[in-house]
């Protein structure tokens, strides 16, 4: 079916043709005109546009100017100066260094503009020029290959801008610095960008890259050369700079100075004399030389003078220290020898550390806390307390003993094994001597003398003494005896220790350790405050230096610390607890001094365990001690230990006796221990100390006192094996001298009773038993007389006795004699105990109290004595004469009436008939006496230059 609109399949429909009535459009014609009207208003959009940008621009170059002026006041590094006031580190956030425009010398302006803005005095902040030439460049790489950056450009970039290269961050850097040509003067903009641009080796600024590079500080000081290498870094400073690549910087080098002697800044003569330049690195450059000083002394200055770190790091002071760059180079270069030290441990290295100290003023001469310390690590100088061992030992015990006045390095001190309420030490070497001299127990470092004498004066005063010398113990941890032995609670520092022992050379005075001597910011000056307190009597610390000079000799413990000058120190080391490792240590010290430095050196690992612990001789931190001490001190004038005025030297106490020899002797039925020696010096009084087979120790008070060199000791009441020491005393100088060998003597049997009243024994000689109980003469009587006779005239000289801790005692009883002879007696008189005490006078006349017996014999007894030289001068003599025995008996108490007279003449004492004691005195008298006795009683004359004449009855 189909319709009006239907057609056939496939068939296309017809296209209607146009009427009549429509007409074609015309084309629009472009004509000149138009094109130049079209150009003119895009040229003036243009315009309108660029000089919206350039205003743009302008305005926020400004803007970012004025909100960031700040930051053209560069950060600066405070200096470090050592004692010499020579430059010697710096404290900093950057290594930087500002200079001021005159301090730049004109060269080395030039060397800079000829190679990175030749047109710096023409363009106003941006060169045209160089910035077509880099986009020309830009374009042919695709990229932003150059920057095209005058000077004041890259002054805008380092300052404020980061150093991306965009066309956004491009176009802000020009606006910058059109800013800053209008606000600051050429002079000014190139002398900031000097400070401002970075030289590789973390040096910020030409002066700090002036002294990286040559270790010149002043930069008028620069040859051309050198001024051309510095101006050929800022490219690529790690690329150019001359330590890191000598070639590269050589060849950059030549370029800047080929484009100098171009732009007619310098002459061909010399560029090619720079040119041949080489370069050598000054010393040291690329180590960090002094780091440990210089972290302490931004530790004190924050700590003593209250600065912030920031502001130390960012202020630009001159900070003036103590520091030895020669001994804290030698420190340095020692601590880096890894002979000195044991091998590392699989976890840990040995570590150390050390202290060198002025002790004159207590200046911090060196300082390292460390092997291969690095900046800001652990200083264990000072941050890292340590077991002190025995050479706290001087401190804590020794020192406040001599301080008390009752001790000298003579001193007498026990060396016994014994327990203090459970505490046990004990002697390292596990050998234990009796007793010894002070001077011993420091040399030889014996512990238990230490811990006895810190027991005598008392833990308190121990811990008083150290706190005055800086070392604060735990009240109540270390309230004990182990601390003579340097077992704390807390430790100590290896400054404390080095500061505690500069009292000793410093006559006991004790100076505040310091780095610093003064701070110094434009022209305000922080000086150093510190204060010297007097610690301990300068006679004390003369005499521990005398103590402690034996350490370091031959014998002691410290001898490898000694070198060609004065020294004297004390070793220390604490003894490891782990179970089969104990004869290894934890630590090792050695804290010394010579008259100019006191050191303390410290040894051993961070942290003790059975894989790390110190294996190495005990000497070890002495070697340390000579290797620093000694070359450091090699050039200083060699001085000497001086005696403080008004300190009386130390006299040597009397010699030890080595051939003490003892024996039993029985001889008339009576046994006695017969003891010889050879003297040892005048004016000697000799201890005789007895110990039996019971006793653990020799008493404290000697058995006997005599002034000979023999004595019999008829004291012995039963069998037992006794032993004898004699200890010499010089009364002079209140001196006791070493106890000599022992003498053993093994009694099994005792031959009579020595006890026995009525049977005294008697020597060979016929002399008294001079410890018969009945009646004490002085030492070495004169003979004992027969009986008396009846009517028997005599005549008694006085006579004098010295004999120490005896006094004239009653004479026994006269006995019936039949002997006849002559025998001399020798005696002195006026005796002194140790000590000064002196005798006394013996009592008047005497009275015999025993019952006579019956004399059925007749004898007379001849003997004439001259007594010894009296020890203030004087000199007895004497004859006695007794008459024949009558018979009879006589009653109780009753002698046989006789009369005689007796003179004598004593220039110094008046004395005893039969060895009372002397006194002093100045009086001359005469008198008389009478008594009824059989034997001589006790009778003294007036004190003094005496001369008595009188009738005796018998």
């Amino acid at each position: 079916m189909t319709g009006r609109n239907s057609r056939t399949p496939g068939q296309a429909p017809k296209e209607k043709k146009p009427t009549s009535s429509a007409k074609p459009k015309k084309k629009k014609k472009i004509t000149l005109g138009k094109v130049l009207a079209w150009t003119f208003v895009a040229g003036a959009l243009a315009a309108i546009c660029g000089m919206g940008v350039y205003i743009f621009i302008l305005v926020n170059g400004a803007k970012i100017l004025k909100e960031n002026i700040g930051k053209l006041n560069f950060s600066e590094a405070s200096i470090i100066y050592d004692a010499g006031g020579n430059e010697a580190g710096i404290l900093k956030v950057e290594n930087r260094e500002n200079v001021e425009p005159n301090e730049i010398p004109e060269l080395l302006k030039q060397a800079f503009i000829a190679t990175e803005d030749q047109r710096f005095e023409q363009h106003q902040g941006v060169d045209l020029f160089s910035v077509g030439r880099a986009l020309v460049k830009d374009i042919v790489a695709r990229s932003m290959v150059e920057g095209g950056s005058t000077i004041t450009q890259q002054l805008a970039k380092n300052v404020f801008l980061s150093s991306d290269k965009t066309f956004f961050r491009k176009a802000t850097e020009m606006s910058i610095a059109l800013a800053l040509e209008r606000e600051y003067k050429k002079e000014e903009i190139i002398t900031a960008y000097l400070n401002r641009i970075y030289f590789g080796n973390r040096a910020y600024g030409v002066k700090a890259a002036s002294k990286v590079y040559f270790g010149v500080s002043n930069l008028n000081d620069l040859k051309l050369w050198q001024m051309a290498t510095l101006a050929a870094m800022p490219k690529a400073p790690n690329t150019y700079n001359p330590i890191s690549n000598p070639d590269k910087s050589k060849d950059r080098r030549a370029v800047v100075l080929k484009l100098m002697q171009e732009q007619g800044y310098i002459t061909e003569a010399q560029r090619a004399e720079a040119v041949a330049a080489e370069y050598t690195p000054p010393a040291n450059t690329g180590k960090s030389q002094y780091q440990t000083y210089i972290d302490y002394v931004l530790k004190e200055a924050q700590d003593v003078y209250k600065f912030d770190e920031d502001d130390l790091l960012r202020g630009g002071y001159k900070i003036y220290t103590t520091l030895d760059p020669n001994a804290q180079q030698i420190m340095e270069q020692t601590y880096a020898n890894d002979k000195l030290f044991q091998k590392d441990g699989p976890e840990q290295k040995m570590q150390s550390s050390m202290v060198i100290l002025n002790n004159e003023d207590g200046g911090i001469v060196a300082m390292i806390g460390g092997r291969d310390y690095v900046a800001r690590g652990l200083n264990r100088a000072v941050a890292q307390p340590r077991q002190p061992g025995s050479s706290f030992k001087t401190l804590v015990a020794y020192a406040p003993a001599i301080e008390s006045g009752k001790y000298n390095p003579y001193s007498r001190l026990p060396d016994v094994q014994k327990s203090y309420n459970g505490y046990s030490p004990r002697n390292y070497d596990g050998v234990y001597r009796g007793e010894v001299s002070m001077f011993d127990a420091v040399k030889k470092s014996m512990n238990l003398p230490a811990v006895d004498l810190l027991n005598q004066i008392g833990v308190k005063t121990g811990i008083d003494f150290v706190k005055k010398l800086g070392i604060e113990l735990d009240d109540k941890n270390d309230r004990n005896l182990a601390i003579a032995l340097g077992g704390l609670n807390k430790g100590v520092t290896t400054l404390q220790m080095a500061r505690a022992y500069s009292a000793f050379p410093n006559n006991g005075n004790l100076p505040t350790a310091h780095a610093i001597t003064k701070i110094v910011k434009d022209k305000e000056v922080i000086p150093f405050k510190g204060e010297t307190k007097s610690v301990m009597s300068a006679k004390t610390a003369w005499y521990m230096t005398q103590l402690m000079q034996g350490v370091v000799e031959p014998g002691g413990t410290g001898t490898a610390a000694k070198f060609n000058r004065p020294v004297a120190g004390k070793t220390g080391s604490t003894q490891l607890d782990i179970k089969g490792l104990e004869k290894y240590n934890r630590d090792l010290w050695f804290v010394g001094y010579t008259p100019e430095w006191t050191a303390a050196v410290w040894m051993g690992f961070d942290k003790t365990d059975s894989k790390h612990y110190v294996s190495m001789s005990s000497g070890s931190a002495g070697v340390i001690f000579k290797e620093v001490m000694q070359k450091a001190l090699a050039k200083r004038p060699m001085t000497s230990f001086k005696r403080p005025d008004g300190v009386k030297d130390l006299t040597a106490p009397p010699k030890g006796i080595t051939d003490l020899k003892a024996e039993h002797v029985v001889m008339g039925g009576n046994s006695k221990v017969q003891l010889s020696w050879g003297g040892v010096g005048d004016n000697m009084t000799y201890q005789i100390f007895r110990k039996d087979s019971k006793m653990s120790d020799f008493p404290a008070e000697p058995l006997e006192s005599t002034t000979m060199t023999e004595f019999s000791d008829r004291l012995i009441t039963q069998p037992d094996t006794y032993e004898y020491v004699v200890v010499p005393y010089n009364a002079e100088n209140n001196t006791t001298g070493a106890r000599s060998n022992v003498a053993t003597v093994t009694i099994d049997k005792l031959g009579g009773n020595p006890l026995d009243p009525l049977n005294p024994g008697t020597e060979p000689n016929g002399k008294l038993d001079p410890n018969s109980p009945d009646g004490k003469p002085g030492t070495d009587q004169q003979g004992t007389t027969g009986q008396p006779g009846n009517n028997g005239p005599g005549t008694d000289q006085p006579g004098q006795e010295q004999r120490p801790d005896r006094e004239g005692g009653t004479g026994t009883d006269g006995r019936t004699g039949s002997e006849q002879g002559t025998k001399p007696g020798t005696g002195q008189g006026g005796g002194t105990r140790p000590g000064g005490e002196t005798s006394q006078p013996g009592g008047g006349t005497g009275a015999g109290t025993d019952t006579g017996r019956t004399g059925t014999e007749s004898g007379t007894d001849t003997r004439t004595g001259t007594n010894g030289t009296n020890v203030t001068g004087g000199t007895n003599s004497g004859t006695q004469t007794n008459g024949s025995k009558g018979q009879g008996t006589s009653g109780t108490g009753g002698g046989k009436s006789g009369t005689g007279t007796g003179s004598g003449t004593d220039a110094a004492a008046g004395g005893s008939s039969r060895g009372g004691s002397g006194a002093t005195g100045g009086a001359t008298g005469s008198g008389a006496s009478t008594g009824t006795t059989d034997g001589a009683g006790t009778s003294s004359a007036p004190s003094g230059s005496t001369t008595q004449s009188g009738t005796i009855t018998r």
